[in-house]
Protein backbone atom coordinates (compact mmCIF):
# COMPACT_ATOMS: atom_id res chain seq x y z
CA UNK A 1 0.00 0.00 0.00
CA UNK A 2 1.43 3.55 -1.14
CA UNK A 3 2.10 6.16 1.76
CA UNK A 4 -0.58 8.43 -0.10
CA UNK A 5 -3.51 5.91 -0.05
CA UNK A 6 -2.17 4.88 3.72
CA UNK A 7 -3.03 8.69 4.80
CA UNK A 8 -5.52 9.71 3.02
CA UNK A 9 -8.27 9.28 5.89
CA UNK A 10 -6.15 12.01 7.90
CA UNK A 11 -6.75 15.82 7.93
CA UNK A 12 -5.46 17.47 4.60
CA UNK A 13 -3.02 20.11 5.50
CA UNK A 14 -2.53 22.84 2.30
CA UNK A 15 0.36 25.37 2.51
CA UNK A 16 0.52 27.81 -0.42
CA UNK A 17 4.55 29.23 -0.18
CA UNK A 18 8.12 27.16 0.35
CA UNK A 19 9.46 30.32 2.30
CA UNK A 20 10.07 30.92 5.68
CA UNK A 21 6.33 30.65 6.87
CA UNK A 22 5.54 27.53 4.43
CA UNK A 23 8.51 25.68 5.45
CA UNK A 24 8.59 26.14 9.11
CA UNK A 25 4.99 25.38 9.34
CA UNK A 26 5.56 22.42 6.85
CA UNK A 27 8.17 20.81 9.32
CA UNK A 28 5.99 21.37 12.48
CA UNK A 29 3.47 18.95 11.21
CA UNK A 30 6.26 16.26 10.95
CA UNK A 31 4.45 14.49 14.16
CA UNK A 32 1.51 15.74 13.65
CA UNK A 33 -1.61 13.17 12.49
CA UNK A 34 -2.24 14.98 8.87
CA UNK A 35 -1.28 14.60 5.31
CA UNK A 36 1.16 18.16 4.41
CA UNK A 37 0.96 19.05 0.72
CA UNK A 38 3.48 22.00 0.13
CA UNK A 39 2.45 24.02 -3.18
CA UNK A 40 4.99 26.58 -4.65
CA UNK A 41 6.07 27.58 -8.19
CA UNK A 42 9.57 27.14 -8.30
CA UNK A 43 11.17 23.54 -6.68
CA UNK A 44 13.33 25.27 -4.92
CA UNK A 45 12.92 27.72 -1.81
CA UNK A 46 15.61 30.57 -1.59
CA UNK A 47 17.56 32.47 1.22
CA UNK A 48 16.84 35.82 0.09
CA UNK A 49 19.09 37.70 2.90
CA UNK A 50 22.10 36.47 1.15
CA UNK A 51 20.95 37.31 -2.42
CA UNK A 52 22.96 40.20 -2.50
CA UNK A 53 26.09 37.97 -2.35
CA UNK A 54 25.02 36.00 -5.60
CA UNK A 55 24.27 39.37 -7.10
CA UNK A 56 28.03 40.48 -5.99
CA UNK A 57 30.00 37.15 -7.04
CA UNK A 58 30.63 36.13 -3.49
CA UNK A 59 28.21 33.12 -3.56
CA UNK A 60 26.79 30.60 -5.97
CA UNK A 61 23.38 30.52 -6.95
CA UNK A 62 22.64 27.28 -5.70
CA UNK A 63 24.66 27.95 -2.29
CA UNK A 64 21.42 30.06 -0.78
CA UNK A 65 18.79 27.59 -2.60
CA UNK A 66 17.43 23.99 -1.48
CA UNK A 67 15.72 21.55 -3.01
CA UNK A 68 11.97 21.98 -1.57
CA UNK A 69 11.44 17.49 -2.38
CA UNK A 70 14.05 16.81 -0.38
CA UNK A 71 12.24 17.95 2.74
CA UNK A 72 10.42 14.69 2.36
CA UNK A 73 13.36 12.93 3.30
CA UNK A 74 12.99 13.27 6.80
CA UNK A 75 8.52 13.77 6.43
CA UNK A 76 6.80 11.21 4.88
CA UNK A 77 3.47 12.85 5.51
CA UNK A 78 4.78 15.80 3.27
CA UNK A 79 3.84 16.32 -0.08
CA UNK A 80 5.72 18.63 -2.47
CA UNK A 81 3.39 20.14 -6.10
CA UNK A 82 5.13 22.56 -7.75
CA UNK A 83 2.37 24.57 -9.13
CA UNK A 84 0.65 28.11 -8.71
CA UNK A 85 -2.77 29.02 -6.91
CA UNK A 86 -4.91 30.39 -9.21
CA UNK A 87 -8.08 30.20 -7.04
CA UNK A 88 -9.24 29.42 -3.27
CA UNK A 89 -13.17 28.20 -3.38
CA UNK A 90 -13.79 28.49 0.63
CA UNK A 91 -17.08 27.36 0.81
CA UNK A 92 -16.09 23.74 -1.12
CA UNK A 93 -12.46 23.94 0.77
CA UNK A 94 -10.09 23.20 -2.14
CA UNK A 95 -7.90 24.67 -4.12
CA UNK A 96 -7.31 25.17 -8.05
CA UNK A 97 -3.66 25.13 -10.10
CA UNK A 98 -3.06 26.46 -13.09
CA UNK A 99 -3.15 23.17 -14.65
CA UNK A 100 -6.76 22.52 -13.32
CA UNK A 101 -6.55 20.48 -10.90
CA UNK A 102 -8.37 20.73 -7.56
CA UNK A 103 -7.13 19.75 -4.33
CA UNK A 104 -8.89 19.69 -1.18
CA UNK A 105 -7.93 21.13 2.37
CA UNK A 106 -9.02 20.54 5.94
CA UNK A 107 -6.96 23.55 6.60
CA UNK A 108 -5.12 26.37 4.44
CA UNK A 109 -1.90 28.30 5.09
CA UNK A 110 -1.08 30.93 2.46
CA UNK A 111 2.42 31.89 3.09
CA UNK A 112 3.28 32.68 -0.47
CA UNK A 113 5.23 35.41 0.33
CA UNK A 114 5.41 39.09 -1.43
CA UNK A 115 7.00 40.56 -4.36
CA UNK A 116 9.29 43.81 -5.53
CA UNK A 117 7.22 46.90 -5.04
CA UNK A 118 7.86 50.30 -7.33
CA UNK A 119 5.65 52.82 -5.82
CA UNK A 120 4.33 54.11 -9.31
CA UNK A 121 7.72 55.03 -9.81
CA UNK A 122 8.05 56.00 -13.67
CA UNK A 123 10.52 53.80 -15.04
CA UNK A 124 11.59 51.77 -12.08
CA UNK A 125 10.56 48.83 -13.10
CA UNK A 126 11.67 48.81 -16.78
CA UNK A 127 15.26 50.57 -15.98
CA UNK A 128 16.32 48.63 -12.27
CA UNK A 129 17.22 45.18 -11.34
CA UNK A 130 15.54 44.28 -8.26
CA UNK A 131 17.51 41.64 -6.02
CA UNK A 132 14.17 39.48 -4.17
CA UNK A 133 14.74 36.19 -6.05
CA UNK A 134 17.60 33.92 -7.17
CA UNK A 135 17.21 34.92 -10.97
CA UNK A 136 17.09 39.21 -10.44
CA UNK A 137 20.53 38.15 -8.57
CA UNK A 138 21.85 36.28 -11.33
CA UNK A 139 20.60 39.05 -13.67
CA UNK A 140 22.55 41.89 -11.33
CA UNK A 141 25.64 39.84 -11.47
CA UNK A 142 25.48 39.32 -15.37
CA UNK A 143 25.06 43.20 -16.00
CA UNK A 144 27.60 43.74 -13.75
CA UNK A 145 30.31 41.95 -14.74
CA UNK A 146 29.23 42.70 -18.49
CA UNK A 147 29.06 46.58 -17.90
CA UNK A 148 32.64 46.39 -16.54
CA UNK A 149 34.14 44.90 -19.76
CA UNK A 150 32.71 47.44 -21.91
CA UNK A 151 33.85 49.46 -19.48
CA UNK A 152 37.11 48.66 -19.69
CA UNK A 153 37.17 48.65 -23.85
CA UNK A 154 36.20 51.92 -23.86
CA UNK A 155 37.90 54.80 -25.15
CA UNK A 156 37.39 56.91 -22.41
CA UNK A 157 38.84 54.88 -19.29
CA UNK A 158 37.87 57.89 -16.65
CA UNK A 159 34.08 57.43 -17.19
CA UNK A 160 34.16 54.02 -15.59
CA UNK A 161 31.04 52.39 -14.13
CA UNK A 162 28.45 54.05 -12.23
CA UNK A 163 26.25 51.68 -9.80
CA UNK A 164 23.04 53.18 -7.92
CA UNK A 165 21.27 51.47 -4.91
CA UNK A 166 18.05 52.63 -4.54
CA UNK A 167 17.13 52.05 -0.89
CA UNK A 168 18.19 52.27 2.53
CA UNK A 169 17.25 49.15 4.15
CA UNK A 170 19.40 46.18 4.93
CA UNK A 171 19.08 45.16 1.50
CA UNK A 172 20.32 47.99 -0.02
CA UNK A 173 23.07 49.06 3.35
CA UNK A 174 24.51 45.33 2.46
CA UNK A 175 24.45 45.49 -1.49
CA UNK A 176 26.00 48.56 -1.00
CA UNK A 177 28.69 47.44 0.81
CA UNK A 178 29.13 43.82 -0.82
CA UNK A 179 30.00 46.15 -4.34
CA UNK A 180 32.42 48.28 -2.60
CA UNK A 181 34.28 45.28 -0.80
CA UNK A 182 34.01 43.65 -4.33
CA UNK A 183 35.53 47.09 -5.87
CA UNK A 184 38.37 47.75 -3.72
CA UNK A 185 39.40 44.12 -3.25
CA UNK A 186 38.96 42.13 -6.30
CA UNK A 187 38.39 44.45 -9.33
CA UNK A 188 41.21 46.98 -8.79
CA UNK A 189 43.80 44.97 -9.92
CA UNK A 190 41.72 42.87 -12.49
CA UNK A 191 40.92 46.23 -14.35
CA UNK A 192 43.64 48.43 -14.32
CA UNK A 193 42.14 49.87 -17.64
CA UNK A 194 39.76 51.87 -15.48
CA UNK A 195 41.10 55.07 -13.65
CA UNK A 196 40.93 56.92 -11.05
CA UNK A 197 37.34 56.53 -8.60
CA UNK A 198 36.19 54.97 -12.11
CA UNK A 199 33.63 52.69 -10.54
CA UNK A 200 31.12 54.67 -8.45
CA UNK A 201 28.83 53.62 -6.24
CA UNK A 202 25.58 55.85 -4.71
CA UNK A 203 22.93 54.76 -2.76
CA UNK A 204 19.82 56.94 -2.76
CA UNK A 205 17.19 57.07 0.75
CA UNK A 206 14.41 58.91 0.43
CA UNK A 207 15.06 59.81 5.01
CA UNK A 208 18.39 58.59 6.85
CA UNK A 209 19.44 54.78 6.21
CA UNK A 210 18.47 51.78 8.56
CA UNK A 211 15.72 53.41 9.79
CA UNK A 212 14.59 49.98 12.73
CA UNK A 213 17.93 50.89 13.86
CA UNK A 214 19.54 52.85 16.50
CA UNK A 215 20.34 56.11 15.70
CA UNK A 216 23.89 55.08 17.08
CA UNK A 217 23.90 52.25 15.01
CA UNK A 218 22.71 54.39 12.00
CA UNK A 219 26.06 56.41 12.57
CA UNK A 220 27.94 53.91 12.38
CA UNK A 221 26.75 52.07 9.57
CA UNK A 222 26.96 55.75 7.46
CA UNK A 223 30.21 56.04 8.52
CA UNK A 224 31.59 52.71 7.74
CA UNK A 225 30.13 52.89 3.89
CA UNK A 226 31.47 56.37 3.76
CA UNK A 227 34.84 54.41 4.26
CA UNK A 228 34.30 52.44 1.54
CA UNK A 229 33.82 55.48 -0.66
CA UNK A 230 29.95 54.47 -0.99
CA UNK A 231 28.50 57.84 -1.95
CA UNK A 232 25.43 58.46 0.36
CA UNK A 233 22.51 60.85 -0.85
CA UNK A 234 20.04 61.11 1.82
CA UNK A 235 16.89 63.08 1.98
CA UNK A 236 15.44 62.90 -1.70
CA UNK A 237 13.28 60.23 -2.94
CA UNK A 238 13.19 58.96 -6.61
CA UNK A 239 10.90 60.38 -9.27
CA UNK A 240 12.17 58.42 -11.94
CA UNK A 241 14.33 55.73 -13.68
CA UNK A 242 16.18 56.32 -16.75
CA UNK A 243 17.81 53.92 -18.79
CA UNK A 244 21.33 55.64 -17.97
CA UNK A 245 20.10 57.68 -14.85
CA UNK A 246 18.46 58.42 -11.85
CA UNK A 247 16.17 61.66 -11.17
CA UNK A 248 15.68 62.53 -7.81
CA UNK A 249 13.17 64.49 -6.46
CA UNK A 250 15.24 67.67 -5.45
CA UNK A 251 16.58 67.91 -9.15
CA UNK A 252 19.59 66.08 -9.28
CA UNK A 253 20.23 63.47 -12.12
CA UNK A 254 22.63 60.62 -11.31
CA UNK A 255 24.24 59.28 -13.72
CA UNK A 256 24.03 55.04 -13.54
CA UNK A 257 25.06 52.41 -15.55
CA UNK A 258 23.78 49.29 -13.14
CA UNK A 259 20.45 51.16 -11.40
CA UNK A 260 19.07 48.40 -8.30
CA UNK A 261 16.12 48.80 -6.53
CA UNK A 262 15.89 47.60 -3.30
CA UNK A 263 13.33 49.49 -1.53
CA UNK A 264 10.12 47.94 -0.74
CA UNK A 265 8.00 44.81 -0.88
CA UNK A 266 4.21 44.17 -1.77
CA UNK A 267 2.12 41.06 -2.38
CA UNK A 268 1.58 39.33 -5.55
CA UNK A 269 -1.06 40.98 -7.45
CA UNK A 270 -3.49 37.36 -7.75
CA UNK A 271 -3.40 37.57 -3.85
CA UNK A 272 -6.70 40.04 -5.29
CA UNK A 273 -8.05 37.29 -6.63
CA UNK A 274 -8.33 35.08 -3.93
CA UNK A 275 -11.58 36.43 -2.23
CA UNK A 276 -9.78 37.11 0.77
CA UNK A 277 -11.12 39.89 3.44
CA UNK A 278 -7.21 42.43 2.53
CA UNK A 279 -6.14 45.79 4.12
CA UNK A 280 -5.30 48.78 2.41
CA UNK A 281 -1.89 47.13 1.15
CA UNK A 282 -2.90 43.84 -0.32
CA UNK A 283 -1.62 42.01 2.74
CA UNK A 284 -4.62 39.55 3.88
CA UNK A 285 -6.14 40.22 7.29
CA UNK A 286 -6.29 37.81 10.04
CA UNK A 287 -6.11 37.80 13.47
CA UNK A 288 -4.15 37.62 16.99
CA UNK A 289 -3.89 33.41 15.76
CA UNK A 290 -3.05 34.47 12.62
CA UNK A 291 -6.69 32.70 11.11
CA UNK A 292 -7.90 34.62 8.46
CA UNK A 293 -10.47 37.04 9.35
CA UNK A 294 -13.92 35.53 8.79
CA UNK A 295 -12.27 32.24 7.78
CA UNK A 296 -11.82 29.58 10.61
CA UNK A 297 -9.14 26.91 9.63
CA UNK A 298 -7.85 29.39 6.79
CA UNK A 299 -4.19 30.80 8.43
CA UNK A 300 -2.22 33.54 7.01
CA UNK A 301 1.77 33.64 7.79
CA UNK A 302 4.73 35.51 6.94
CA UNK A 303 4.77 38.74 4.77
CA UNK A 304 1.40 38.56 2.80
CA UNK A 305 -0.73 38.48 6.37
CA UNK A 306 -1.59 41.66 8.16
CA UNK A 307 -1.26 40.96 11.94
CA UNK A 308 -3.18 43.37 14.62
CA UNK A 309 0.13 43.42 16.05
CA UNK A 310 1.33 44.68 12.87
CA UNK A 311 5.13 42.68 13.14
CA UNK A 312 7.56 43.83 10.69
CA UNK A 313 8.04 41.89 7.39
CA UNK A 314 11.19 39.41 8.20
CA UNK A 315 12.25 36.44 8.42
CA UNK A 316 11.55 35.91 11.67
CA UNK A 317 8.11 36.93 12.50
CA UNK A 318 7.36 34.42 8.89
CA UNK A 319 9.41 31.26 10.78
CA UNK A 320 8.10 32.03 14.55
CA UNK A 321 4.13 32.86 12.53
CA UNK A 322 4.49 29.38 10.29
CA UNK A 323 5.64 27.29 13.01
CA UNK A 324 2.30 28.92 15.61
CA UNK A 325 -0.10 28.31 12.84
CA UNK A 326 1.32 24.42 12.54
CA UNK A 327 0.52 24.75 16.65
CA UNK A 328 -2.99 25.38 16.13
CA UNK A 329 -3.75 23.27 13.91
CA UNK A 330 -2.94 20.38 16.24
CA UNK A 331 -4.89 22.26 18.57
CA UNK A 332 -7.66 22.55 16.83
CA UNK A 333 -7.22 18.88 15.68
CA UNK A 334 -7.62 18.41 19.89
CA UNK A 335 -10.80 20.10 20.15
CA UNK A 336 -9.16 23.43 22.00
CA UNK A 337 -9.03 26.94 20.87
CA UNK A 338 -6.69 28.64 18.80
CA UNK A 339 -4.28 30.84 21.12
CA UNK A 340 -2.78 34.65 20.24
CA UNK A 341 0.81 34.44 18.48
CA UNK A 342 3.29 35.68 20.62
CA UNK A 343 6.35 37.19 18.74
CA UNK A 344 9.86 36.69 20.26
CA UNK A 345 12.18 39.68 18.76
CA UNK A 346 15.26 38.26 18.47
CA UNK A 347 16.87 41.56 17.41
CA UNK A 348 18.19 42.78 13.81
CA UNK A 349 21.59 42.78 12.25
CA UNK A 350 23.02 44.27 8.89
CA UNK A 351 26.37 43.86 7.65
CA UNK A 352 28.61 47.06 6.04
CA UNK A 353 31.75 44.49 4.89
CA UNK A 354 34.24 42.60 6.20
CA UNK A 355 34.06 42.88 10.40
CA UNK A 356 32.23 45.86 10.06
CA UNK A 357 28.16 44.83 11.13
CA UNK A 358 25.44 46.08 13.36
CA UNK A 359 23.32 44.14 15.39
CA UNK A 360 20.33 44.79 17.97
CA UNK A 361 20.02 41.90 20.26
CA UNK A 362 17.99 41.06 23.35
CA UNK A 363 18.97 41.50 26.33
CA UNK A 364 19.90 38.32 28.61
CA UNK A 365 15.79 38.96 30.42
CA UNK A 366 14.88 38.64 27.22
CA UNK A 367 16.17 35.11 26.10
CA UNK A 368 13.15 32.63 25.84
CA UNK A 369 14.51 29.99 28.61
CA UNK A 370 15.00 33.38 31.01
CA UNK A 371 11.84 35.81 29.95
CA UNK A 372 9.57 34.16 32.47
CA UNK A 373 11.69 34.50 35.71
CA UNK A 374 9.86 37.78 36.32
CA UNK A 375 12.98 38.61 38.83
CA UNK A 376 15.11 39.18 35.84
CA UNK A 377 12.59 41.05 34.44
CA UNK A 378 12.38 43.70 37.02
CA UNK A 379 16.06 44.97 36.58
CA UNK A 380 15.97 46.70 33.25
CA UNK A 381 19.74 46.71 32.35
CA UNK A 382 18.91 43.26 31.79
CA UNK A 383 15.92 43.52 29.43
CA UNK A 384 17.78 46.36 27.30
CA UNK A 385 18.54 45.78 23.72
CA UNK A 386 22.25 45.39 23.59
CA UNK A 387 23.54 47.17 20.81
CA UNK A 388 26.50 45.44 18.79
CA UNK A 389 28.92 46.84 16.18
CA UNK A 390 32.10 46.08 14.39
CA UNK A 391 33.49 42.31 14.66
CA UNK A 392 31.19 41.25 17.48
CA UNK A 393 28.32 42.08 14.91
CA UNK A 394 29.98 40.57 11.77
CA UNK A 395 30.42 37.51 13.75
CA UNK A 396 26.85 36.97 14.99
CA UNK A 397 25.80 37.87 11.21
CA UNK A 398 28.03 34.79 10.43
CA UNK A 399 27.18 32.42 12.99
CA UNK A 400 22.64 33.80 12.74
CA UNK A 401 22.82 33.24 8.78
CA UNK A 402 24.64 30.09 8.10
CA UNK A 403 22.76 28.44 11.00
CA UNK A 404 19.18 29.71 9.39
CA UNK A 405 20.37 27.83 5.98
CA UNK A 406 18.69 24.59 4.80
CA UNK A 407 20.77 21.85 4.68
CA UNK A 408 24.25 20.75 5.71
CA UNK A 409 25.54 21.17 2.44
CA UNK A 410 24.18 24.54 1.70
CA UNK A 411 25.89 25.67 5.37
CA UNK A 412 29.25 24.43 4.21
CA UNK A 413 29.27 26.03 0.77
CA UNK A 414 28.03 29.22 2.43
CA UNK A 415 30.27 29.07 5.39
CA UNK A 416 33.14 28.58 2.61
CA UNK A 417 32.14 31.23 -0.01
CA UNK A 418 32.08 33.92 2.90
CA UNK A 419 34.79 33.09 4.19
CA UNK A 420 37.13 33.46 0.82
CA UNK A 421 35.48 36.64 0.58
CA UNK A 422 35.87 37.92 4.00
CA UNK A 423 38.59 35.48 5.37
CA UNK A 424 42.06 36.76 6.48
CA UNK A 425 44.52 37.25 3.62
CA UNK A 426 41.93 35.35 0.96
CA UNK A 427 40.03 39.45 0.81
CA UNK A 428 43.24 40.91 -0.33
CA UNK A 429 42.39 38.88 -3.67
CA UNK A 430 39.16 37.46 -3.63
CA UNK A 431 38.43 35.76 -7.30
CA UNK A 432 34.46 36.78 -7.54
CA UNK A 433 32.07 34.39 -9.18
CA UNK A 434 31.97 36.59 -12.75
CA UNK A 435 28.47 36.38 -14.08
CA UNK A 436 27.49 35.23 -17.59
CA UNK A 437 29.52 37.71 -19.60
CA UNK A 438 28.42 37.36 -23.48
CA UNK A 439 31.02 35.33 -25.42
CA UNK A 440 33.45 37.80 -28.21
CA UNK A 441 32.03 36.03 -31.49
CA UNK A 442 32.62 37.00 -35.35
CA UNK A 443 29.68 38.31 -36.96
CA UNK A 444 28.05 35.84 -39.99
CA UNK A 445 30.27 37.48 -42.98
CA UNK A 446 33.12 37.31 -41.00
CA UNK A 447 32.79 33.59 -40.46
CA UNK A 448 32.16 33.07 -44.27
CA UNK A 449 35.29 35.50 -44.77
CA UNK A 450 38.56 32.64 -45.82
CA UNK A 451 42.11 34.12 -45.14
Amino acid sequence: MSHTLATAHLPHVVIVGGGFAGINAARALRAAPVRVTLIDRRVYNTFQPLLYQVATGGLNPGDVTHFLRSLRIAQPNLDIVHEHLMEIDKDARHVRLLDGQEIAYDYLLIANGVTTAYHGTPGAKENSFAVYSRSQAIAIRDALFTRLEKAAAAADRTKGLSVVVIGGGPTGVEMAGALAELRDQGLEPAYPELEGEAFRITLVQRSEILKPFLPRLRAYAATQLQRRHVELRLGSGVDEVCPDAVRLSDGTVLPSDLTIWATGVAPHEEVREWSLPLASDDRILVGEDLQVQGLPGVFAAGDVAKTPQDFPQLAQPAIQGGEHVARQIVRLLEGRPTEPFVYYDKGQLAIIGRRSAIGEVPGVANLPVLHRLRFLQRVPLLRRIVPLTGRAAWFVWLFVHISSLLGPRNKLQVMVGLIARYGPRMHRAPVPIVGDVPAIRPAKAQRRTKP
